[in-house]
């Protein structure tokens, strides 16, 4: 497991160049993340890389221990009066190896999630590095759902990625490109129409 800031910055520079020249309009649209339109989205980016593990405790204490009212402080903060401004906020963290107190690879899961939700919205497609993919979905995994991961339905199923070496958990099988099986356990029921087999309904149910 080599370092994982270059693949977290290459993919902080990757969805800049991707958001560069975007219409205002197209910013506002809904992201898939619940709630969260585009611009939403890049503001909340800007600001987690902005994080640092103290700041994120304070931030945290002054949010009265709720983790949605924190993140929705932070997409205030980081949300500029315009989308170029915004973009210019997340343009000049991308280099940052600032992280709140988790394992190093949420940053990257983090990256690719949040990054699937703007893209997927607006109709634009990127290729990740499988070790991106596949450390993103092994760390998710491993994480309890109380904390945004898929821990508990490995119990229930076997993740088979069609693109990669990998294979976790038990029970009925669903198999399909990494990436999506990282986005539909990670909640985003738009990547379960690209996965097949026996465990797929039960998946769904879960999420």
């Amino acid at each position: 497991m080599g370092d994982v800031w270059p693949l977290v910055h290459t993919e902080r520079r990757a969805l800049i160049s991707d958001l560069e020249g975007l219409d205002d309009e197209r910013w506002e649209q809904p992201s898939l993340c619940a709630g969260w339109t585009v611009h939403d989205v890049v503001a909340h980016l800007a600001d987690t890389a902005r994080t640092t593990r103290l700041g994120f405790l304070l931030g945290l204490a002054r949010a009265r221990f709720d983790f949605d009212r924190q993140n929705a402080r932070g997409v205030e903060r980081e949300r500029g009066a315009s989308p170029q401004e915004t973009l210019e906020r997340l343009r000049r963290v991308a280099s940052r190896r600032s992280t709140p107190p988790a394992p190093l690879d949420s940053r990257l899961v983090e990256e690719i999630m949040h990054g699937e939700d703007i893209r997927r919205a607006l109709g634009l497609a990127h290729s990740y590095p499988e070790e991106a993919v596949v450390r993103s979905l092994r760390l998710q995994v491993r994480t309890p759902a109380s904390f945004g991961g898929a821990e508990e339905l490995v119990a229930r199923a076997r993740l088979t990625a069609s693109d990669a070496d990998v294979a976790i958990g038990e029970g009925p099988e669903v198999s399909g490109p990494a990436l999506s099986l990282l986005l539909a356990v990670s909640g985003r029921r738009v990547a379960l129409d690209d996965l097949g087999g026996p465990g797929v309904p039960a998946l769904a149910a879960a999420i």
